[in-house]
This record gives structure tokens, C-alpha cells and sequence, in this order.
């Protein structure tokens, strides 16, 4: 056995990526406490802070995504990755790790890249139902592919794969005996049913626009609604409620307590990025999508369906959220068997032990190594 086994773990640049990264060191620290774990990210980005914060050692890369559309940024891009690449080289082989793991994000593909050059084994770690083209081209070289979906074998070879589940925040999605302390934190009523309307920390301009359109509505109906606007659109959300009747309206930029707003929710309404329908699943609530159109190959859809399929979710397009979002909701909160169904159907989808399960992975490959 390794005594002290060493592993990077690299990615991040958004929430989606860096919980997880952290959720999969920590577990690895609860197998083996003597690990050595290093974490690669991108300056300039949200892990440079939080990483710290929650007690590691990181490096960072100047590395940037390539703009989708013709831009001057995307002139500088090959010399950019040319530095991040050598950048990353000398980081792996300064700490030497016995794996190299990846969670997606800007530093994931050059840090894997240069693992894989080094002979380092290295695992994959595939959030979504439809993967990047970083990961299908690092997963030539993979040594395993951690996966949160079924038949991912469209994408990644057969024998890679592992089918875990994505790894989230223990704090976050443990919402048992805490109903009564979530009314009090969000100053709602018992007696009224609550929705949950989440756009990601900088928030979703079509829910923020749904909910606007839907305030009379809920209100008639006799419902609360919490709502977490997002960075971006804070002040205009504030603008718009100020002479408004706020009694039964709980409005922020950021929810700082997911786990009392997962407790208090009778129905959530959220965009379908992976992580938040891996949480979703594990509290058991029943949720309508609204997807992002503004993502690679579509895949937030792609993520929903996995549910929707299943009876486990609803679902409302992009382009049809600002009509159709608060009528449906108001029908569905009526609704409470479907309600039940929905969210039992959820709950048999979730997989509590992903960062667990991701850990183990990881540790075999060291001791293969």
C-alpha cells in the first residue's frame, strides 16, 4: 500500500465544478487522511478562494475557454494554452502525483493533458448526460470515467466506465427535521405551500422573467415563493418588487443556507445543470426544469430528460417559461399526488455515496499504480 498517496485534482470556474472537486478530496481525506492533494485551477477564478477556504493547496494556470463566436480574446487562445500547457507541466511534475483527476473547467484539460503525457494514470470525472469535447478527447488516455448517467458509452469506452453519480455537498442536500427552522430563516408560513425558484449564483434571466410574470398568480393561488434572482439581476429584481406587497416573498441574489431552502420547498423550480439535479434527487422534491438554451450541445435538456423519462420531472422550455411556468405550477402544487410521485420518483435517482464511490476509484488506481 501507497503511505501517502498523491493526487491532483483539477478544474473548477464555476460552482458546478468546484464543490465537487472539493466534495471528492474530502472523501479521499476520509479514507486515506494522509493523502497528499494539490489542486490545479484557473487565476482569476471562483477556486482560487474556495479551494483555500475549505483547507487545500491550489496552483493556478492562466488558462481561458475559446469563444464560440469570432473574437480578438480568441486570437490569443493558442498562446495562452501553449503557456497553460507548460504551466501545467511543471506543476505535475513538480508534485509527481500517483493520479490525476479531472473534474471539467478551464485547468482540467491542460493539467490531465500533461498528466497523461507523464504517464500518470488519470480519472475523468463527467458530470452531464452529454459530455465536453475536453473530456471524449482526454478519455482516449483515461484511465477511468467516473459517469452520473446511464449509457455513457455513446461517448467514453465501455470498460472506463463508472457509473457514480455526481459527488455534492453533504451540508447541502441533508434537509431531514430542519422544515420549521427553514420557515423561521426565510420568515414564510406553514400554512402556505412554497416554491423554490433557483437560477444558479448568477442567475436565469427567463426564471427571474417567469417569476415577475407570476407573482399575482402565486399570490391568488395562496403561495410563497423564495427566490434566489443571482448576482447579475439583484438590483433590477429589487427595483421591481420595492412597491410591491412582499408578504410571503422571500428575495436575494444567493441563498447562503441551500440546505433550510431544499427543506422549505414544496416544488422547485430550476435551471438543469448537473449538479443541481444530482442535489435535486437527493432531497426528493418535485421540480420543473427549465433548461439553459445557452449551453453545449443543448445538454442541460439532455440532463432533464434523463428525469423526465423516468416521471421524476417536469419540464418547460426556455421559450415558453414566461408564459406557461407560473399556471403550471399552480396546477402542479394542486396536485398532490402528482407532487409525490414526483418526488419519490426523484429520490430512487439520487446517489448519496457519489463522493464516496468517486474516492474509492481514485485510491485503486494508486494502488495499481
Amino acid at each position: 500500500m501507497n503511505l501517502k498517496p498523491k493526487i491532483t485534482i483539477s478544474g473548477g470556474g464555476t460552482g458546478g465544478h468546484v464543490f465537487p472537486a472539493i466534495a471528492i478530496a474530502n472523501a479521499i481525506r476520509e479514507i486515506r487522511p494522509e493523502a497528499m492533494i494539490l489542486f490545479v485551477g484557473a487565476n482569476g477564478k471562483m477556486e482560487m478562494e474556495r479551494v483555500p477556504a475549505a483547507g487545500y493547496e491550489i496552483k493556478g494556470l492562466d488558462v481561458v475557454g475559446l469563444q464560440r463566436k469570432l473574437t480578438l480574446a480568441n486570437l490569443a487562445f493558442p498562446f495562452k494554452l501553449f503557456k497553460s500547457l507548460q504551466s501545467a507541466k511543471s506543476i505535475v511534475k513538480e508534485f509527481n502525483p500517483d493520479v490525476a483527476v479531472g473534474v471539467g473547467g478551464y485547468a482540467s484539460g491542460p493539467t490531465l493533458r500533461m498528466a497523461e503525457k507523464l504517464g500518470i494514470p488519470t480519472l475523468l470525472q463527467e458530470q452531464n448526460s452529454y459530455p465536453g469535447l475536453t473530456n471524449k478527447l482526454l478519455a482516449r488516455k483515461a484511465s477511468t470515467i467516473c459517469v452520473a448517467y446511464e449509457n455513457m458509452d455513446r461517448f467514453f469506452p465501455a470498460n472506463k466506465i463508472v457509473l457514480t453519480g455526481n459527488p455534492v455537498r453533504k451540508e447541502v442536500t441533508e434537509i431531514e427535521g430542519k422544515k420549521q427552522e427553514a420557515l423561521q430563516f426565510f420568515g414564510l408560513s406553514a400554512d402556505k405551500p412554497i416554491v423554490l425558484a433557483i437560477g444558479g449564483s448568477l442567475g436565469a434571466r427567463t426564471i427571474n422573467e417567469s417569476m415577475k410574470a407570476s407573482l399575482d398568480l402565486f399570490r391568488e393561488a395562496g403561495i410563497q415563493l423564495i427566490w434566489q434572482t443571482g448576482k447579475h439581476y439583484a438590483d433590477e429584481i429589487e427595483a421591481f418588487i420595492s412597491g410591491k406587497n412582499k408578504e410571503g416573498i422571500w428575495v436575494n441574489a444567493f441563498i447562503h443556507r441551500m440546505d433550510l431552502a431544499y427543506a422549505a420547498a414544496d416544488v422547485i423550480i430550476s435551471r438543469a445543470g448537473a449538479m443541481s439535479i444530482s442535489e435535486i434527487c437527493l432531497v426528493g422534491k418535485p421540480t420543473v426544469f427549465v433548461p439553459s438554451p445557452n449551453v453545449t450541445e443543448d445538454h442541460q435538456t439532455k440532463n432533464a430528460m434523463s428525469l423526465v423519462d423516468k416521471q421524476a420531472a417536469l419540464l418547460v422550455k426556455d421559450v415558453d417559461a414566461v408564459q406557461k411556468l407560473g399556471s403550471g405550477i399552480v396546477s402542479l402544487i394542486k396536485d398532490k399526488e402528482k407532487c409525490v410521485a414526483l418526488g419519490v420518483a426523484a429520490k430512487k435517482l439520487g446517489k448519496p455515496d457519489a463522493a464516496k464511490h468517486i474516492a474509492g476509484e481514485v485510491l485503486k488506481l494508486v494502488e495499481k499504480k
